[in-house]
């Protein structure tokens, strides 16, 4: 197997994590009760959302690239107003991970570069895990917003984290931007300012 499917495996898994991390971070915040209230008619409750995320991972991964039977009933995922409890969605949505991740993992390159029809699309196995997870990074910004609203309060997702870092740039082993060189450039700054 070539080293573009562990380093392309290893960036969608790492997506799919920071995902659960985070919806795992804002239903932390919300009582069971909120799961299934309805802010308003155009938005779906916290369970929908929940629903129809772990709907369309079996799509795509468990059923669309694991071969398993799809048995999904997406309108069902937007129609039910009561259900599990956030906690016993969670429950599923972190069992699903376990299964998508190994389902991804297991995969050949010749898994990822085939092509599939789901959902009524033609998409190559790297396709449908693409989706899944940008799906699921959609939905995680709505959860993230429906609890901002109940809570009325920043969610902490990087707290803790310096997200103003410029990028490093590798150039012959050297990193530009890094803060070595950004003390030799201040250095040198220094250095023609004072003999001025």
């Amino acid at each position: 197997m070539g080293n573009w499917t562990e380093d392309f495996k290893s960036n969608v898994i790492y997506r799919l994590d920071e995902n659960i991390r985070m919806v795992s971070i804002a239903l932390s915040k919300v009582d069971d009760d909120e799961t299934w209230v309805k802010q308003n008619l155009a938005i779906n409750t916290l369970g929908n959302q929940l629903l129809h995320i772990i709907g369309n991972l079996k799509q795509y991964v468990i059923s669309g690239l694991g071969g398993e039977a799809d048995n999904r009933n997406r309108e069902e995922e937007f129609n039910a107003e009561d259900g599990p409890t956030k906690d016993e969605l969670l429950k599923q949505l972190l069992h699903l991970g376990q299964e998508v991740t190994s389902t991804i993992q297991n995969a050949s390159e010749e898994d990822l570069l085939k092509k599939y029809k789901v959902q009524g699309f033609d998409l190559s196995g790297m396709g449908l895990v693409i989706h899944a997870v940008e799906h699921f990074s959609y939905h995680t910004g709505q959860i993230a917003t429906l609890v901002k609203l109940v809570v009325n309060e920043p969610l902490g997702f990087y707290a803790g984290l310096d997200l103003n870092i410029l990028n490093q740039v590798e150039d012959d082993g050297d990193l530009e931007g890094s803060d070595l060189d950004s003390k030799n450039e201040k250095k040198e700054a220094d250095d023609i300012a004072g003999k001025e």
